[in-house]
Parts: C-alpha cells; structure tokens; sequence
C-alpha cells in the first residue's frame, strides 16, 4: 500500500504522497526537491493560498523523515479517551474544542507522557492506555521560529465518575464528555491534526479531503 503523511499548517495540509491524489483537481503540487518547510510556511500561513498541496515521492517515509531532519522537532502526546458510556473526552482552549494533549518532558515515553497530559488537564485518573492511534504532524512558530510538532495520539479508557477539571492554568476553560452524535460539534470548530484522529478511530459521518485521499 502506497504511504502517505500529512503535514498541517493551519488549516492548510501538504500531502506527501507516492501516488496522485484522485481529486488532484483540488491540489497545488509541490516539487519535491526544491521543498523547503520554513520558506512554504512563510508563503501561505495567513494568506488566501490553496488549502491543499501534494508532493508526489516515491517514499514518502524518507521524504517526511528528511523534513523532520531539516527543522525543529517539538514531540508531543495526548489521548482519546472513552469512558463506560462510550462517550470521549474533548477540551476547550483557544476557542476551539481539542483533545487533550502537551509537550513530552525530557527523557519521557510518548505513551507516558500522553496519560499525563490527560490526567493533568482533566483532572481525571486514566485507567487503560492503550495502542497508538496514529502520529500527527502540524507547523507553527515558537518565540519566531518556524517548528514542527510531531504528536502521538494513544486509545485511552475511563471508568471512574470524577468531576472533570479544566487545568486552567494551560487555557482550558472546559472539559466534556461527547457521546458519538455530538462528535460533529467537535469537528466543526477543531484542528484538521484532530480531525486525523477521529477519522482513525470511524468517529466521522464525513470524511474530509485530504483524509478520503
């Protein structure tokens, strides 16, 4: 099966991709050799550009790995987590409704440091972490400079009935449990990096483009 990696810069995504996308129509192609993260990031964070880029490799592996090499790596983790009732757990910060997640510290397993961001920034005790769901990739500045944020996302579940609290102190002004038919609220106002998880896990009734790719 062809491999293929996603990249988000906002609501932008670079698809890197060892076969055209089917709805090529809606893609800017990148090319591959003269790529460059900081400069691409430069040119279409805040403008009107195409929401969506290819750049069409014949491994897409080397090509991402060859991109994380190039710039500053920032490694993160957080969980989807699902209680009893089969509802999940999302937060509220800056607006927008996310999962949560933080930086790794230093020396810290991705697995380990995802069960303490959720716990830290819910204020809930995790029971069961389970297999990753998937890696995601999204690009943004840190005291002006250009980083790449690689987030590791891990299946989690809660059987416990502790009120849940917002780590305030992390702009987390709300914490909730979504049963499956709220999900679309989430999506409708989240991260395309949240959307990637979701999407893992069959928690959309649409998929988006560069997902259905």
């Amino acid at each position: 099966m062809a491999q293929k990696y996603r990249i988000y810069i906002n609501q932008k995504v670079i698809l890197l991709t060892e076969s055209t996308p089917a709805r090529v129509e809606l893609y800017e192609q990148l090319d591959q050799q003269s790529f460059e993260l900081k400069s691409f990031f430069s040119k279409v964070s805040g403008s009107s550009s195409p929401l969506y880029y290819y750049i069409l490799c014949d491994d897409a592996k080397a090509v991402l790995k060859k991109i994380i090499k190039s710039n500053v790596l920032i490694e993160a983790a957080g969980g989807l987590v699902k209680n009893s009732k089969g509802d999940y757990l999302f937060i509220y910060r800056n607006e927008k409704w996310d999962l949560p997640k933080g930086k790794l510290e230093k020396g810290e397993k991705p697995k380990e440091g995802a069960v303490r961001e959720v716990e830290e920034e819910c204020g809930i005790r995790i029971g069961d972490c389970g297999k990753k769901i998937i890696n995601t990739y999204h690009v943004y500045t840190l005291k002006g400079e250009v980083v790449l944020k690689k987030t590791y996302w891990y299946k989690m579940k809660y059987k416990g009935k502790a009120k849940l609290k917002p780590q305030t102190e992390e702009g987390i002004t709300d914490v909730q449990w979504f049963d499956k038919g709220r999900i679309a609220t989430v999506t409708g106002n989240t991260f395309p990096s949240i959307v990637d998880v979701l999407w893992k896990r069959d928690l959309l009734t649409e998929i988006p483009v560069p997902l259905s790719e």
